[in-house]
């Protein structure tokens, strides 16, 4: 279902990187945005004030220990490369500490192309879609423009109409996305589904429309979720042991480390195994591993315990 095509112009130079790049950024996830106390840090920050243990180099004092620390929140984000794209292109590499009348614009600047590479990333990936070529020009100009609006002046960044942008893309992922899921016959429609806690072990969701669906906490264990387009989906501590997302669409690497795998869970090429999750695979009930309950239960439909399809809430 997927194709290896160059997103970019042939005319670029090089693709923007999509990938962050931590030492070429001035910290800029640990300084410019809030957090708040709770299961996912240890403490309050306010955005524009650094944290506590983000180090005069801009490297994290606990690194290696922030799941161990309370801020497991640090281990789950990814700014798509724009952390260094605003600290060595848009500021030319002019630190917000040996310049602070640099700190405010910056700090702005930053949530802004974070979440327009976040639609680079998704608009990169919706190329790679064989079913959906008849798409890839307008996926193509979508790319550039996405491209364009991230790399202006700190003026022009803030002048962007980011939610207007976003829904014009996201608008033609969705029509990219349905070309490739028009594979499943019978595809369930759980867009904005409200799934808090499901019980969906073993659930047929192939194909299905999952996008900004509240998958917290829910066992989904030995789902099938091939071309389940994720775009969005809340996977924070969703039991993913043995579950299959191999064709998953548009799923990235902070919702799979939001959530609880195993050795069985069956990933995308693109994407790696979270580092937190057990390399064994879970047993079941009965004593046998996910992946082997997997092959020898049929495929449930996805709904509630009692087997009805939850409330739906859209984004």
């Amino acid at each position: 279902m997927r194709e290896t095509e160059s997103p970019q112009d042939p005319s670029a130079a090089e693709p923007t990187p999509l990938q962050s790049d931590c030492g070429s950024c001035f910290g800029l996830c640990c300084a410019a945005l809030p957090f708040v106390a709770g299961n996912d840090f240890a403490v309050n920050k306010a955005a524009g004030s650094p944290c506590r243990n983000l180090r005069t180099d801009f490297t994290c004092g606990i690194h290696t220990r922030l799941r161990d620390q309370g801020f497991r929140g640090c281990t789950v984000y990814d700014c798509y490369g724009a952390g260094q794209r605003v600290s060595q292109v848009t500021f030319g590499g002019r630190s917000w500490r040996e310049e602070p009348d640099t700190a405010g614009p910056m700090f702005q600047v930053f949530p802004v192309v974070r979440q327009l590479h976040e639609l680079l990333r998704h608009l990169t990936e919706a190329l790679t879609f064989a079913p959906a070529a008849a798409l890839h020009d307008e996926l193509r100009q979508a790319l550039a423009e996405t491209d364009r609006l991230a790399g202006g002046t700190p003026e022009e960044i803030l002048a962007v109409d980011v939610p207007a942008h976003r829904q014009r893309v996201s608008d033609l992922l969705l029509r990219a996305g349905e070309l490739v899921r028009a594979a499943v016959p019978r595809r369930r429609e759980h867009r904005g589904a409200d799934f808090f806690g499901a019980r969906l072990r073993g659930a047929d969701l192939r194909g299905a429309n999952l996008r900004g669906a509240l998958l917290v906490a829910a066992d989904l264990s030995g789902a099938d979720l091939r071309l389940a387009d994720l775009i969005g989906a809340d996977l924070r501590d969703t039991d993913l042991a043995g579950a299959d997302l191999s064709t998953a669409l548009y799923l990235t690497q902070p919702q799979l480390d939001a959530a609880r795998g195993d050795a069985a869970t069956r990933l995308p090429a693109a994407l790696v195994r979270p580092a937190h999750w057990p390399a064994t695979a879970a047993p079941d009930r009965s004593g046998r591993s996910a992946q082997t309950a997997r092959a020898a239960k049929p495929r449930s439909g996805a709904g509630t315990s009692d087997g009805r399809p939850p409330r739906g809430r859209r984004r």
